[in-house]
């Protein structure tokens, strides 16, 4: 795959978005009125209207796949080269879209435990998986737009992107490393001991 084709599944994929968005938000304009939400769902807090989606959601889709095209096609010359991370990058975007899809519906089912379980989830994932790459916010928020709109889950999403950031590459080479030297004394010391 090289850039012009990544630019066509770019351009489709965020119009494919936008128009769903569009066609959600004139689905409820007609039946009973586009909804807004509190933020973190307290009455005393402001309301954001999902109309914001409809800006908000097909520019996201447009950043966040190029920051994907960044990652996944490479430049070399004049040519350009698709990496090895597809599978990844596809793994990444279905995996935040499961998970925001089971934070909607537990959230509309009113159990009122399961989603912070789901956050629990996801911030411990990022300990073991890059949680903070453009695939896994656009997954997160596309899971979500339904239930919440658009704004909400890119709040949500870009707080989890940050402490997800500060697992991954600080936390994390730290929990490795004690790890690693946790493994290496009991090798070591079974090793004495079979002598």
């Amino acid at each position: 795959m090289n850039e012009k084709r990544f630019l066509k599944i770019r351009l489709y994929c965020t119009s494919i978005i936008a128009i769903s968005v569009w066609l959600l938000l004139i689905w409820n304009y007609y039946n009973g009125g586009v909804p807004s939400h509190h933020i973190l769902n307290d009455k005393n807090l402001p309301e954001i209207s999902n109309w914001w989606g409809a800006i908000l959601l097909p520019l996201l889709s447009w950043v966040l796949f190029y920051r994907i095209k960044k990652r996944a096609v490479t430049d070399i010359g004049n040519e350009s080269k698709v990496s090895d991370f597809q599978t990844n990058i596809i793994y990444g975007f279905i995996g935040a879209l499961f998970m925001g899809i089971l934070l909607s519906v537990f959230f509309t089912l009113e159990y009122e435990n399961f989603p912070a379980y789901i956050l629990l989830i996801i911030l411990m994932s990022g300990l073991f998986f890059p949680v903070y790459r453009a695939e896994c916010i656009l997954g997160f928020v596309l899971g979500m737009t339904f239930t919440f709109g658009a704004v909400l889950p890119t709040a949500i999403g870009f707080i989890l992107v940050l402490i997800g950031v500060f697992l991954y590459l600080c936390i994390r080479p730290i929990f490795l490393y004690v790890v690693s030297r946790f493994l290496f004394v009991i090798v070591s010391r079974r090793q004495k001991t079979d002598k």
